[in-house]
């Protein structure tokens, strides 16, 4: 079951600077608009609208969806998924979050980066970082779900329905599954370890502008879809995998 948590009120009359202050997820709306929200973000929603003759209703309700809330009661037991499922939740809610959210980061990153890199040392660094591992992220996406996952369900439904050709199958078709998993886990852990040390761990510098806050709290997002999207993977997709390629291949020996 998933729970959804009603969006707080957007209050027109507050200032967009205000609005990202209480929530970052709204400077994307902002962003979409043209709307400065750092530094000179001063104006009120309803004033900035009617400059900008945009229909002050269309932008509340979009500031106002940015921050719905959607949570997963914490007693979901992803272990007891069927492997179709699970996924298929892998591909729909991750993937496609990572899809969208990284290009998006990587953009704002460098955009912040030219003009902030000389007042904050790390900001290099940090964009070199993370632009490595966007760049990684893409093609093992890609490889999920065009090889590893589509082989990873035909050898489950062979393992469940006790199909005759099973263990053949996986002798022909199996796949580096755990090359794969011990791959992506150490290169994505050393990434992140790494971001979370430049940025003392998404907390912004005394002295931060909006803009400079809104880019720790989208990577600290980012980085907690991936920390949930590889358990999923490592600790539960992947080695149950595993598990039914070496009892097939037992039943062979």
């Amino acid at each position: 079951m998933v729970l959804y948590i009603n969006p707080k009120e957007i209050d027109p009359d507050l200032a967009v600077s205000d609005i990202v202050n209480g929530d970052y997820r709204t400077a994307d709306v902002f962003r979409k608009y043209g709307i400065e929200f750092c530094c000179g973000g001063k104006w009120p929603l309803r004033s900035v609208c009617e400059v900008k003759n945009l229909n002050i209703d269309t932008v509340k309700k979009e500031l106002e969806e940015s921050i719905r809330t959607i949570s997963l009661p914490s007693s979901l037991r992803f272990e007891e998924w069927d492997i179709d499922f699970l996924t298929d939740y892998i591909i729909n809610v991750h993937h496609e979050y990572l899809k969208d959210a990284l290009p998006g980061a990587r953009d704002q990153l460098e955009r912040f980066v030219d003009g902030h890199r000389d007042k904050f040392s790390y900001l290099p660094d940090l964009q070199k970082c993370f632009v490595e591992l966007s760049n990684e992220t893409f093609p093992h996406l890609q490889q999920e779900e065009s090889i590893i996952f589509p082989y990873i369900r035909q050898i489950s439904h062979a393992y469940h329905n006790k199909e005759p050709y099973a263990s053949l199958l996986v002798r022909t078709l199996r796949k580096p599954v755990e090359n794969i998993m011990n791959h992506e886990d150490e290169f994505v852990n050393t990434a992140l370890r790494r971001i979370r040390q430049l940025t003392n761990c998404y907390t912004a510098p005394e002295n931060a502008c909006i803009s400079h806050r809104v880019v720790l709290s989208k990577l600290r997002e980012i980085d907690n879809d991936l920390v949930q999207h590889l358990y999923l993977e490592n600790d539960i997709l992947f080695p149950k995998a595993i598990a039914m390629e070496r009892e097939l291949l037992n039943q062979e020996d």
